[in-house]
């Protein structure tokens, strides 16, 4: 019976997640600028306009799944393979991107928080801190120039890669002892490690330093429009010193809570296209389910590794369209 129970669940939170999608098709679709801006991708390209909606749901759903075990929310690779290989403008695919992410968190969010790898105690406090500044954050962004953005995005990421590089202890980070801001809301936990087939104890320690690059994180997500799996795996591992698989699920979680901020400015300022939003989401949410099954298995180093790829080929490209190469 539990077993039955568990798959009706799964079900009736697939129906939901695909009933939001057609709800946000309809409701954006009869909007005169959301038209306006279809028709415009479909007379400026060759190919059918049917094409990319179906393009989109098979990429994302590779995405979804590579997404969860980097623990960034796809955003941050979504929008720079998108921006440069389809014929889409950049604020559309900023737009879609943080639905991309978004869709990918509420989909992941419930499996890794039952495998007990997202830890709430961990999220809550960083999550309200960058929630609030990714409402600035995305003001800010739309207000720039795109090329600025585009810059400034490659090289924070290519920074954080480097950092990454350099860290040789980020799978299973020594923390001595934890600070006192962590003992008093009760951030440490045990969790399971498959590969090592034994349990591991963490805890965290530079709690406010911690706390406080994730203002910085909240702005950043909200002005690239990307999440912000790609900073909130480094703090949490680097600064914090949380193992790199609770680091990667509790990003993961974290997106669900950061990116619903930023994505109504940008829904608000219709800069989100149903046509890419939809199979995108259902690409990256059915991507996600496969991609928890995945991050229990993984061993930690991989983990580290697909990160820092990840990571590094998007900086790449985003700091390159930034320049105009």
């Amino acid at each position: 019976m539990g077993e039955k129970r568990k798959r009706l669940m799964s079900r009736r939170f697939v129906c939901a997640i695909v009933v939001m999608a057609g709800t946000l098709c309809g409701w954006l679709g009869s909007s005169p600028v959301m038209a306006a801006a279809e028709e415009a991708v479909a007379s400026g390209s060759q190919t059918a306009w049917w094409v990319w909606p179906i393009v989109l749901l098979v990429l994302c759903f590779v995405l979804g799944i590579f997404a969860v075990l980097g623990g960034v929310g796809g955003g941050v690779l979504f929008v720079p393979i998108v921006s440069g290989f389809f014929p889409f403008h950049l604020d559309f695919v900023r737009g879609a991107g943080l639905f991309v992410a978004l869709t990918g968190a509420l989909a992941a969010g419930p499996g890794l928080l039952k495998k007990g790898l997202a830890d709430l105690r961990l999220a809550v406090p960083v999550a309200l801190i960058a929630s609030t500044c990714a409402i600035i954050g995305a003001l800010l962004g739309l207000a720039l120039p795109t090329y600025i953005v585009q810059i400034a995005l490659g090289a924070t990421i290519l920074m954080i890669v480097g950092i990454m590089l350099k860290a040789k202890k980020s799978a299973f980070p020594e923390v001595k002892a934890p600070d006192a801001l962590s003992q008093s809301l009760g951030i440490m936990g045990v969790y399971y490690e498959e590969s090592l087939g034994r349990e591991v104890n963490w805890k965290i320690h530079r709690t406010p330093l911690g706390l406080c690059l994730f203002i910085v994180i909240g702005v950043m997500a909200g002005m690239f429009g990307l999440g912000a799996g790609w900073a909130n795996v480094p703090v949490l591992n680097l600064v914090m010193g949380a193992p790199i698989k609770i680091s990667v699920a509790t990003s993961k979680f974290l997106l669900s809570i950061t990116d619903t901020s930023a994505a109504w400015i940008y829904l608000n300022q219709g800069a989100v296209l149903a046509m890419m939003v939809v199979p995108s989401m259902v690409g990256i949410m059915f991507g996600s389910f496969v991609g928890v099954r995945l991050l229990a298995k993984t061993k930690p180093e991989m983990v580290r590794w697909i990160v820092i790829i990840l990571l590094g080929v998007s900086g790449i490209r985003a700091f390159l369209k930034g320049l105009g190469i």
